[in-house]
């Protein structure tokens, strides 16, 4: 065993031994200090501070080159797409400042596993549940900051103070990066801290053998010390919180009074009538097609955006940038290169417009946003119309 080490925690536990590593995910010593551990202490487990979706990200270098961008748009996941790219971004950004791979102590701790024939438990929390509880302790307003937060942490092009990053030297990558979102909204800490100790304290006293090393962020440590001592149900801390009733009943609501205040506009006085349908087509069409054009967006994609969104609008199981991102992404089919170059590319506003992925996003974000923006103005108006005519 090396030379005890402030960051490595012993605690012995119903006849187990568990090692709990402190690690800082963007720094060279922590990496050496978990490969001297293991070799030192045989474990019969290694526990490590990832997911099934990390792990294989770190294992397959990302894989964005085998992306199915259609796949993408069709199971409505481009935004947690834009997410995992502000997450690389951010990652790669640290890296740079230090000169070092982010999570190369979490590699190490894999491959020390492996050499000692130990058995690797993944200990973290699913990334998409986490952000999917993160979501629901949110109102609008949070939902609206987070976005905004995420974008600009791919775009920020501040350097990083010494003392800034020795901060983030003993934080978790994920609470570094929503560490002044979480300042700003205190509940945000429950399932993004405490819910994760709990989950990882669980995974550590389950995992086999009677002696176990954990590689942690060394800002979970504490948490886990105190709460291994305790059982927890993980099928509630996986459990999705429940969608709101709201947000179905408004998007049905608004599109369904819109179409009777017309109908009964156009039998009470066509040419008024006339004027409504004309309104929401071009309110509607016209901004999602904006929306398009300031992607970059293809012209057929800007045509396709211009069709839908007024009839999309009346649906709420369909969405203009969906039908505007498939006629995008087929026009201008992303190439290898692309995939390959993703992650670069979005260090710079002219990248992110420039790579065919990323611009296949905006084109299905940017339509969206224009179509619901037309809706509440061709909405009001058909409104209007329909009061100057009662």
């Amino acid at each position: 065993m090396p030379e005890e080490h402030g960051n490595i925690t012993r605690i012995h536990l119903d006849g187990k031994e568990y090692i709990l590593i402190g690690t800082a995910h963007i720094s060279k010593r922590s990496a050496e200090l978990v490969k001297e551990v293991i070799d030192a202490e045989k474990p019969d487990s290694v526990c490590v501070e990832l997911d099934e979706q990390r792990y294989n990200s770190i294992m397959e270098g990302n894989k964005w080159k085998e992306m199915d961008i259609f796949k993408v748009i069709k199971e409505r996941k481009a935004s947690l797409l834009l997410m995992n790219l502000a997450i690389s971004s951010f990652q790669k950004r640290m890296a740079k400042e230090l000169g070092v791979s982010a999570g190369q102590e979490m590699i190490q701790g894999i491959e020390s596993a492996k050499e000692n024939g130990a058995k690797l438990i993944l200990a973290d929390r699913n990334i998409q549940v986490t952000f999917s509880r993160i979501w629901g302790n949110l109102g609008l307003k949070g939902k609206a900051m987070l976005l905004s937060q995420i974008i600009y942490s791919i775009f920020n092009k501040e350097s990083i103070s010494e003392e800034e990053l020795e901060k983030m030297k003993s934080q978790d990558m994920l609470d570094s990066m929503l560490q002044e979102f979480t300042e700003s909204f205190p509940r945000l800490k429950t399932p993004l801290i405490d819910e994760r100790d709990q989950y990882l304290a669980h995974k550590i006293k389950k995992a086999p053998g009677e002696k176990i090393v954990a590689v942690l962020g060394a800002a979970h440590v504490p948490g886990i010390k105190e709460e291994i001592k305790k059982d927890h149900d993980l099928a509630q801390l996986t459990k999705l919180p429940p969608k709101s009733k709201a947000p179905k009943i408004i998007g049905w609501s608004i599109p369904i009074a819109i179409l009777l205040i017309i109908a009964y506009t156009f039998i009470a006085n066509p040419s008024a009538g006339t004027q409504q349908a004309i309104s929401w087509l071009i309110w509607n069409g016209s901004l999602s097609a904006i929306g398009t054009a300031l992607a970059f967006g293809h012209p057929l994609a800007i045509l396709t955006a211009f069709i839908a969104a007024p009839i999309t609008s009346l649906n709420p199981l369909l969405a203009a940038g969906w039908f505007a991102g498939f006629v995008q992404a087929y026009m201008r089919r992303p190439n290898v290169r692309d995939f390959e170059t993703l992650t670069d590319d979005v260090f710079s506003v002219k990248g992110f417009w420039h790579n065919k992925v990323t611009r296949v996003l905006l084109v299905v974000v940017l339509a969206n946003l224009g179509s619901s923006l037309g809706t509440f103005i061709g909405g009001a108006d058909v409104i209007r119309l329909f009061i100057q005519n009662l």
